[in-house]
């Protein structure tokens, strides 16, 4: 790649606006160019923390999305080097995971299935064609590009794809996301565009039923049912599948990659491109509940890694990788973090290029769609230990923390509140649109102008605790929250939340330094 002019372009030709996510080396903001106020997303990497080997992979991915123009790919519309930073200027992709706004729905069918992996396909089509493979197809890189009903499914994140020769197999290293690996390249066997058909076919599979094909917490198991290509269609979920729609995942989780379906072969079967005749309608309530859960697991394994790059707390990092050193997680000198179970859900992203180690880069979301995090396993000094506590107590007490924070937020008291959560917490939630929140002041605003004001009772319930300890000082809760209130008319209503949150401790104190909300706004808005 002929050497980059350093200029002061981008500076002179974008505004930069509030930030979207963040990675180790990298941050996304919104961005605006100043000739015709259009809106992009700018992801701003800090060059002078670079190797030579990451300035290798940044001019790889900006090569990589420069060939790709399709309205199914985020697109990637300048790359720019400044002094100490380059830019890649995005779509600003604004309407969150596909994943998720599946579960918003009130009406979700196999036929809206097959339109959502038709859009997969065309993308992957478009992709072979220019002989790039993607190799890390999974939920958190598939995208909407805005709120609109119907909006295009978007896939992002280039930053594991490779350039290959037409139909050529080979082997470019260990690379992608646990659950949708393919047997080939578990194998360590020469491989190519097939993989992504793989992926493919696990990403179909979950859209139909709301649960991966191959799942478990050993990662070594887990590694034996995909090579064996275990799976199966159980009933009763099954039953009301097409056998069109089983037989499309059948060819694309095919073991053998020289047999597998193409994406062109994919895009022309009958239950992708007669949809409306050959796929059925009927509401798949079961899938959207099962999705529901499949989507906060994730969400709480991304959460998990976001309280040890809040918190810088590695000596839970270290706790896990003991814990788990035989999960297939290595540590390298240079670089690398937290793999936490193997599970399809797992939201982290591996590669191991030079076959002496395994990177590991545990990641929310896409960088492209600007919600990133990653844990940096950098060696420190051993922190103090606290006083050893049971785990059941531990957990007792986050249950406890954990109702004594909501009962803040009932009371609309912001001072309880802001004694509980760290002042630079972070957060998704419904209320953010998606995007990642940080710091108190969005949350006083709801605390200021409707929770001190509501005089209705509030009564919270919490349903369902899951308490997961991480080392000593570091522990997260997943949860159903039952909400009861009266509603302006006096009436009395429900709802309820699926929340994850994620605690601290710090000189004996626990701290909420994140949380996840899916599903109603957690507030009755009254």
């Amino acid at each position: 790649m002929a050497t980059i002019v350093t200029s002061t372009r981008f500076t002179d030709e974008y505004q930069l606006y509030e930030e979207l996510g963040k990675g180790a080396f990298s941050v996304v903001r919104r961005c605006v160019k100043k000739s015709n106020g259009q809106e992009f997303a700018a992801k701003i990497i800090n060059t002078k923390k670079l190797s030579a080997r990451d300035h290798q992979k940044l001019e790889r991915e900006a090569r990589i999305c420069r060939l790709l123009k399709h309205p199914n790919i985020v697109r990637l519309h300048e790359s720019i080097s400044e002094e100490g930073f380059h830019y890649l200027v995005f779509d600003l992709v604004t309407g969150g995971e596909l994943f998720e706004d599946i579960v918003a729905r009130e009406y979700y069918s196999e036929a809206d299935a097959s339109q959502c992996i038709s859009q997969i396909l065309e993308s992957v089509h478009h992709m072979h064609q220019h002989d790039i493979v993607h190799r890390d197809l999974k939920p958190e890189n598939l995208l909407l590009a805005s709120k609109l009903k119907g909006a295009a499914v978007k896939l992002a994140d280039f930053g594991l794809a490779i350039e290959v020769q037409g139909d050529e197999q080979a082997w470019f290293g260990f690379a992608g996301t646990p659950g949708y690996l393919s047997p080939e390249v578990l194998r360590k066997d020469p491989y190519g565009k097939p993989v992504d058909i793989w992926a493919c076919g696990v990403v179909l599979y979950i859209l139909l039923v709301g649960y991966p094909p191959f799942w478990d917490e050993d990662q070594h198991k887990l590694y034996q049912q995909i090579k064996a290509g275990a799976y199966d269609f159980p009933s009763p979920e099954w039953d009301t599948v097409t056998p069109e729609a089983k037989n499309l995942i059948n060819q694309m989780l095919t073991i053998n990659p020289a047999k597998r379906i193409t994406a062109e072969q994919a895009l022309k079967h009958p239950w992708v491109c007669q949809r409306s005749t050959v796929a059925s309608m009927m509401h798949r309530q079961e899938t959207v509940e099962c999705l529901r859960k499949f989507n906060a697991r994730r969400k709480l394994k991304g959460a998990i890694l976001t309280t040890m790059l809040v918190s810088r707390n590695f000596s839970a990092c270290k706790s896990l990788l003991n814990k788990k050193s035989d999960g297939g997680v290595k540590k390298r000198k240079s670089s690398s973090s937290v793999c936490l179970m193997g599970s399809t859900e797992s939201c982290n992203t591996t590669e191991e290029e030079d076959m002496k180690g395994r990177k590991v880069s545990a990641c929310g979301s896409s960088a492209d769609s600007a919600m990133v995090s990653q844990c940096s396993a950098t060696e420190e000094q051993p922190l103090a230990q606290p006083p050893h506590c049971p785990p059941t107590s531990r957990k007792q007490e986050i249950i406890k923390i954990t109702e004594q924070l909501i009962e803040a937020i009932n009371n609309g008291d912001f001072e309880a509140y802001t004694r509980i959560c760290d002042p630079g917490l972070t957060s998704f939630e419904p209320e953010a649109l998606g995007n990642l929140v940080e710091g108190m002041d969005f949350h006083k605003f709801y605390f200021d102008n409707l929770l001190s004001k509501n005089s209705k009772p509030v009564h919270t319930t919490i349903l369902n605790p899951h308490v997961h300890l991480i080392g000593e000082d570091a522990a997260c809760i997943a949860y159903i929250r039952l909400t009861q209130y009266i509603d302006s008319q006096g009436r009395p209503r429900s709802c309820q939340s699926e929340e994850t949150r994620v605690w601290h401790r710090r000189d004996t104190k626990w701290l909420n330094v994140h949380f996840h909300c899916s599903g109603a706004p957690a507030t009755p808005l009254q």
